[in-house]
């Protein structure tokens, strides 16, 4: 008889409930929150505001509908990885992995830290980005730095605990978020209701026009009208708002090697998912726009003179619930927005992880972070990830290079569409549990769409000078997998 210790493999501890709840508490983090304000300015209009919404809500559904099949047909740790790897070859699936570890994954983990040590800011006023503790260039330390990196820190650990405890604490506070964000629209649409605001914004619905500083910094704007040109140029930058708040959704592929009957609640997780929070974020924008006028001042003394365009700080979310609340407004929504980024750093960090597990295994990462410890969980995997998000919050440079990403980010989802299209043709006897609705034509329009908005994005003088680097950031992975395959 054989004394060998039994092999450690990934435990299978998703069940459908779980994995929607990894979908929809990956994409709630701060977005929803904030991003309304600047995509106000450049729209200009509360119609185009909430078609902006709409069509990002679709096509993250579309997206989310094609992804089924990949999913259903490949349940393996990795998920979009996995699928760049067999629809074109390694180097696409380390190209997208080099990217996700070097600045998606991590820096939007760094992100939300430093959004939540923010909001305990208000509560705490000691947790300061003011007060530096050490400066050197441009790394920086402030209590600000400190709670982000120790949220990090703890959430990395619970995850090593084990995948329960690390679902336990994302269904609680995925569940406690999405309440919230149904309390707000309740709230919005009974108690924040008001007839300035719905005059203002119902009587002049469509009239689009893009305000912007008169110069970099400055508190003075214009405002111009747009044509239909123009409109067309600016609702393109404006959607990458919308589309970073609704981002993350495909994180729950990253974790199918531990999901149950992954054939079946892969694709429905995602479904689930992506419609409760895509719905909801278009409830809480006409929660907004009954709260607050759309157009204000940046010197209005008050959240209804400001209106959605000037909230303070872009908060666009405080400022509806100082309408509601009055003076306890931001205190309530710091608590609500810490609750719902401690839920979105979790299953970001949960899923990550999993990504650099399976490069390990296929010899593109150290081979350390291919291994499971005895709960069955990366746990080296999770500590570079940790260690890497740390230095990005110490850097501070995680913001820049968020905006840098989201480029390659789009331009990696239009790669995996299209190998839905790709695997057809070169694995067409294969077995497909979930088939993508709507094929051809949904994951078609889904490719054209994104891909427009992707070229947008190029030329927009508003994102073009973080979309190069973007660029340079994924191609800058060639010659490291290269280096990487030679040396192995």
């Amino acid at each position: 008889m054989s004394n060998a210790p039994a092999e450690t493999k990934l435990v299978r501890g998703l069940g459908l409930l779980d994995a929607t709840m990894l979908v929809a508490g990956s994409m709630i983090g701060s977005g929803i929150f904030i991003v309304s304000a600047d995509m106000a300015r450049q729209l200009g209009s509360p119609g185009w505001l909430l078609v902006a919404w709409i069509v990002a809500g679709l096509l993250t559904l579309a997206a989310a509908l094609s992804y089924g099949e990949l999913a259903a047909m490949m349940p393996h740790a990795g998920g979009q990885y996995v699928y760049l790897r067999e629809a074109y070859g390694p180097l696409w699936g380390f190209l997208y992995g080099w990217t996700l570890f070097l600045v998606i994954q991590t820096g939007t983990i760094a992100a939300v830290g430093v959004a939540f040590a923010k909001f305990l800011g208000v509560l705490v006023p000691a947790v300061s980005e003011s007060h530096k503790l050490f400066e050197w260039g441009r790394f920086a330390i402030t209590p600000t730095t400190l709670v982000a990196i120790a949220v990090q820190v703890f959430l990395t650990w619970v995850n090593c605990r084990g995948l329960h405890t690390g679902k336990l604490v994302q269904n609680t506070f995925t569940l406690a978020k999405v309440a919230a964000l149904v309390a707000l629209v309740a709230l919005g649409v009974t108690a924040g209701a008001n007839a300035t605001a719905i005059h203002a914004n119902f009587s002049d619905w469509w009239t689009a026009a893009f305000t912007q500083p008169v110069a970099r910094g400055a508190q003075e704007f214009t405002t111009m009208p747009l044509g239909a040109l123009g409109l067309m140029m600016v609702f393109g930058t404006a959607m990458v708002g919308s589309l970073f708040a609704a981002d993350a959704w495909n994180n729950v592929t990253f974790t199918a090697g531990e999901v149950k009957n992954p054939k079946r609640n892969l694709p429905l997780s995602l479904l689930f998912g992506v419609v409760l929070v895509c719905v909801l974020y278009l409830l809480v924008n006409i929660a907004y726009l009954v709260t607050l006028p759309l157009k204000g001042s940046p010197t209005g003394a008050t959240a209804m003179e400001r209106g959605i365009q000037f909230a303070l700080n872009d908060r666009v979310a405080t400022a509806t619930a100082e309408v509601i609340f009055g003076a306890p407004a931001a205190v309530i929504m710091a608590v609500l927005i810490m609750v719902s980024t401690f839920g979105c750093i979790n299953g970001v960090i949960l899923s990550g992880a999993r990504v650099y597990y399976a490069m390990a295994q296929d010899g593109l990462f150290f081979s350390k972070i291919g291994e499971l410890n005895r709960r069955g969980v990366p746990r080296n995997g999770l500590i570079v990830q940790c260690a890497w998000g740390c230095l990005l919050c110490l850097s501070g440079t995680y913001s820049e290079l968020l905006d840098y990403v989201m480029f390659p980010t789009m331009i990696f989802y239009v790669l995996t569409m299209a190998g839905v299209f790709v695997l057809r043709q070169t694995r067409p006897n294969a077995e497909r549990p979930y088939r993508a609705w709507g094929y051809p034509w949904v994951p078609a329009l889904y490719i054209v769409a994104a891909a427009l908005i992707s070229l947008d994005m190029l030329i927009s003088p508003k994102t073009f000078p973080n979309t190069w680097p973007g660029l340079l950031i994924v191609l800058a992975g060639v010659p490291v997998y290269g280096w990487w395959t030679r040396s192995r």
